[in-house]
C-alpha cells in the first residue's frame, strides 16, 4: 500500500486532466504512488473513460447558441466546441450547449472562467465539460462567450449552429424584432468592423491608410495628391465595413442606417456581436 499523501488539490488536478470519478482518481493516484502517469495508465487499465489523452487535440467543431433574456434587454452567444462534425450535429451535444447557453443567461457571467464556474443541476460546467469529454470521446470546451445589452437585443443563428450574431437596437418599436434580424443576418454575410466609423480602432485606420498610400504611390500619382487621395479610399472602407454604413443587402439602395430609420424614426444599432465557429 502506498505510503505518499495524496491531497485533494492532486484528485482534483487529476480529474481535471482525465475526467474520471474523484473515488476512482483518488484510488488510482495510491495505486501509482502519486504519479499522475502510472495513475492516467491504471484508470485506462481499470476501462474509466479518460479524457486526458484528448486534450492536446483541436476542437475546431461545435456549435454556436446565440439567445436573449425573455425581456429582450440581455443576449449571449457562447461557442462549445468539439472535434468532429458528426459529434457537433448530435442533438444531445446541441441541447448539452443549450443548457451553457441558458446558464449564461440566468447568472450572466462575465467572462468565459466564470461561465465555467456557473453550475447547472448541482455541477459546474467546467466538471460537465469534463464529463462530456470522457463520455463522448472528443475534447470538448467553450471558447468563446460574449453579451450585450440594449433596449432591444435580436439573436441569430446562422448556418447550422456555426455562426451566431446578437443585435442590439435603440429602442423597442414596432418591427423591430423584423428587422432586428434582417440586419443580423447583414452582420453575418458582410463582417463589419464596427458599428459606423467612429468605432473603428486607430490601428485599422492607420493600417487602412497606410495600404491605400503605398498603392497610390505605386500608381505613380503625385505626392500632393496621396493623402486627398487615401483619405478617399479610407472612406470607402467606412462605407464598405462599418455596418451602418453598409449597403443594406436586401434593398442595395439604402445604407443599414437609412434602413433602421425606415423601419422606426432615429432606430440604430448600439451594439453587436459575431461569434463564427473556430474563427
Amino acid at each position: 500500500m502506498s505510503t505518499v499523501q495524496i491531497s485533494a488539490s492532486d484528485v482534483n488536478k487529476l480529474r481535471q486532466q482525465t475526467g474520471a470519478g474523484m473515488m476512482d482518481c483518488k484510488k488510482a493516484l495510491v495505486e501509482a504512488n502519486g504519479d499522475f502517469e502510472a495513475a492516467v495508465d491504471y484508470l485506462r487499465k481499470k476501462g474509466a473513460k479518460v479524457a486526458a489523452s484528448r486534450q492536446d487535440r483541436d476542437s475546431n467543431e461545435g456549435v454556436v447558441i446565440a439567445k436573449t433574456t425573455a425581456d429582450g434587454k440581455r443576449g449571449v452567444v457562447v461557442e462549445v466546441n468539439c472535434e468532429t462534425d458528426f459529434v457537433a450535429k448530435n442533438a444531445d451535444f446541441i441541447a448539452f450547449a443549450e443548457s451553457i447557453a441558458n446558464a449564461a443567461i440566468n447568472e450572466s457571467p462575465s467572462s468565459v472562467e466564470e461561465l465555467k464556474s456557473l453550475e447547472i443541476n448541482g455541477s459546474k460546467v467546467a466538471d460537465l465539460l469534463i464529463e462530456q469529454t470522457g463520455k463522448i470521446g472528443e475534447k470538448i470546451e467553450v471558447s468563446k462567450y460574449e453579451v450585450i445589452t440594449a433596449e432591444k437585443v435580436v439573436p441569430y443563428i446562422h448556418g447550422n449552429y456555426r455562426l451566431g450574431v446578437l443585435v442590439g437596437l435603440s429602442a423597442v418599436a414596432e418591427g423591430a424584432d423584423e428587422a432586428g434580424k434582417d440586419v443580423a443576418m447583414q452582420i453575418a454575410a458582410m463582417n463589419p468592423v464596427a458599428i459606423d466609423k467612429d468605432g473603428v480602432d486607430t490601428r485599422t485606420i492607420e493600417r487602412e491608410l497606410e495600404i491605400a498610400k503605398e498603392q497610390i504611390r505605386a500608381e505613380g500619382k503625385p505626392d500632393n495628391m496621396v493623402e486627398k487621395i487615401a483619405q478617399g479610399k479610407l472612406n470607402k472602407f467606412y462605407k464598405d465595413s462599418t455596418l451602418l454604413n453598409q449597403e443594406f443587402v436586401k434593398d442595395s439602395s439604402k445604407s443599414v442606417a437609412q434602413f433602421l430609420d425606415g423601419v422606426s424614426k432615429g432606430l440604430t444599432v448600439t451594439a453587436f456581436k459575431r461569434v463564427q465557429l473556430g474563427a
